[in-house]
């Protein structure tokens, strides 16, 4: 698949999670102000959180597209692991603090009677129950037979935000029935502090797989074994001394390769020799569009 189309379904991915994201927020926030549903609440602070980390994924997609220039030679790749960090703050600011502080202050209320107008959250949180799944179906069926670093960002977050609204609606829907069976908050403010846990674990795992691609993270070991035996494979390399590799987005690769070449080369040669590497190792990985091979003369071998 080109890189347009991949994109193009991940800005499809993420426009699905944030429609449905945008509608159910706007009825989880009513049913919980009808309700006073902490869990309810809670549930709508978690699909607001979504509906801006959405936002935020798209202006991923669109700034990472954009060519390099002089003050960025190497592209605005990088920008998808910088939009996927703010959302994961944004998970844990809005969703998970937020969830927090509507458990301890249910906690807080000593209310013990039952509900009124909890038949409304409920039927909120099944209609959401059944939009997150298929959001979430539609973001694995994407992701599917991609594993690590082959996820696209954006992708992930979806993925791990429709998982956690997945889980999330379950335990609100637990915590207002028991409340409802048992007539205690306490059930439900617990399902509100489940959720923020949730989410905060959630934002932790998606926080610091955006740090590792900021900070420059290298392919993973069997690419890297691939490109040192296709350089060991070339006649006129003797030894690879060093290879370096850094991710540059999703589509970029960064290869810098300290390289000897074998006895006998004319210098008038070495230019040749290294275009035609460089060329080579971009046609078989096309991610690899950034080759740097620092070339020294091997000495002479001395027979014993």
């Amino acid at each position: 698949m080109s890189r347009s189309a991949a994109d193009r379904q991940t800005r499809l991915t993420v426009l699905v999670a944030l429609a449905a994201n945008l509608v159910i927020a706007a009825a989880k926030t009513v049913g919980g102000l009808i309700s006073g549903s902490p869990a309810l609440l809670s549930e709508a602070a978690h699909s607001v959180a979504d509906s801006l980390n959405e936002i935020f994924l798209l202006a991923a997609l669109r700034r990472s597209r954009l060519p390099a220039d002089a003050r960025h030679p190497f592209g605005y790749g990088k920008e998808r692991y910088f939009w996927a960090l703010l959302a994961a703050v944004g998970i844990f600011v809005m969703g998970g603090c937020f969830s927090f502080y509507q458990g301890l202050h249910a906690l807080r209320r000593d209310d013990d009677e039952s509900p009124t107008g909890y038949t409304a959250g409920l039927i909120v949180l099944g209609v959401a129950l059944v939009a997150e799944s298929t959001s979430l179906a539609r973001a694995l069926h994407q992701a599917r037979g991609k594993t690590g670093a082959a996820i696209d960002p954006a992708l992930r977050t979806v993925i791990a935000e429709d998982s956690t609204a997945v889980l999330g609606v379950s335990l609100a829907i637990a915590g207002m029935s028991l409340h409802l069976a048992t007539g205690s908050v306490v059930w439900e403010a617990g399902a509100s502090l489940g959720i923020g846990l949730l989410l905060v674990y959630v934002a932790f795992r998606l926080g610091r797989n955006a740090r590792d691609q900021l900070i420059g993270e290298s392919v993973d070991p069997e690419l890297h074994r691939e490109l040192v035996g296709f350089l060991m494979r070339q006649s006129e390399i003797d030894n690879v001394a060093e290879l370096l590799t850094m991710r540059l987005g999703m589509h970029s690769v960064l290869v810098a390769a300290r390289i000897d070449l074998a006895p006998g080369i004319d210098s008038e040669r070495v230019e040749e020799v290294s275009m035609r590497i460089r060329q080579a190792m971009c046609e078989r990985w096309p991610q690899a569009d950034q080759v740097f091979l620092d070339i020294t003369n091997a000495p002479p071998r001395i027979g014993l």
